[in-house]
């Protein structure tokens, strides 16, 4: 069975039944029990202590910044580490249930960071965006448990597509703007750029649908137990994504008034 998904804990080469050799398993037997399976309650259970960790770190950098502190070197830093983290996840999946705790409060101090400055220029701002956020998971949610949206290879084939066009997209114009005076279309609040904002909120949306499925086939092809923090810590760098952008979203309709 082929799982493809944008995100890099969430691919086929690592959400497979042979994403860990039995070598593997005997091998880490001592440190994680293997004779568990990965279950959707404990993928769940997971992604709530990863949310409650990912708040402490933002609470950190955010009561700095509004303390006169200078918060913007532990955001920067911890978005750095937060990045090297899920590099190694990604290629030690094993070793998640010590790298998810990790990546949580580590892209938090990026989040309180981040948030904080948006919500210095635009009051309210980060309450919208988090009660945002959280009504696209829950209606994402809602809509692939009811079976209203179906994951099939079609429906996956152009989610990634067209999140591939948008990272190749944000790529060659940070490139691009580093070296010229270019400005990407992406920038300010233009209509073509709350458009642009608009579409990319749909495809992180899109993508949930992708990471909900290949948890529910992991959890079906009973996965080692260990995968239930890789799944979380796959749907938490979704849910970050999908944040920042309605933070910017709601920063052009905010700067047009």
């Amino acid at each position: 069975m082929n799982f493809n998904s944008k995100n890099p804990f969430l691919s086929d080469k690592r959400f497979s039944s042979n994403a860990v050799s039995k070598t593997e398993e005997v091998h880490h037997a001592q440190i994680i029990d293997y004779n568990q399976d990965m279950t959707i309650s404990g993928t769940i259970n997971k992604t709530a202590i990863l949310f409650l960790l990912l708040c402490a770190g933002a609470m950190l950098t955010w009561w700095m910044a509004f303390n006169g502190m200078n918060a913007m070197l532990p955001a920067i830093g911890g978005a750095i580490v937060a990045f090297i983290l899920v590099l190694i996840s990604a290629f030690k999946p094993q070793a998640s249930p010590y790298l998810a705790p990790g990546y949580a409060l580590f892209e938090g101090l990026f989040i309180g960071g981040i948030s904080a400055i948006f919500e210095a220029k635009f009051p309210g701002i980060v309450i919208n965006a988090v009660g945002a956020t959280l009504v696209t998971f829950l209606v994402c949610l809602g809509l692939y448990k009811f079976k209203i949206v179906k994951v099939n290879e079609q429906f996956r084939a152009v989610v990634i597509a067209a999140t591939l066009a948008i990272a190749t997209y944000y790529l060659i114009s940070w490139i691009v703007s580093m070296f010229t005076n270019y400005t990407p279309v992406h920038h300010g609040n233009s209509l073509m750029s709350i458009g642009i904002s608009v579409f990319v909120i749909i495809v992180a949306a899109l993508n949930l649908f992708l990471d909900f499925d290949q948890i529910e086939k992991g959890a079906q092809q009973r996965m080692p137990k260990f995968m239930e923090w890789y799944g979380a810590m796959g749907l938490m760098i979704t849910l970050v994504w999908l944040y920042i952008e309605f933070l910017r979203l709601l920063s052009k309709f905010a700067s047009r008034d």
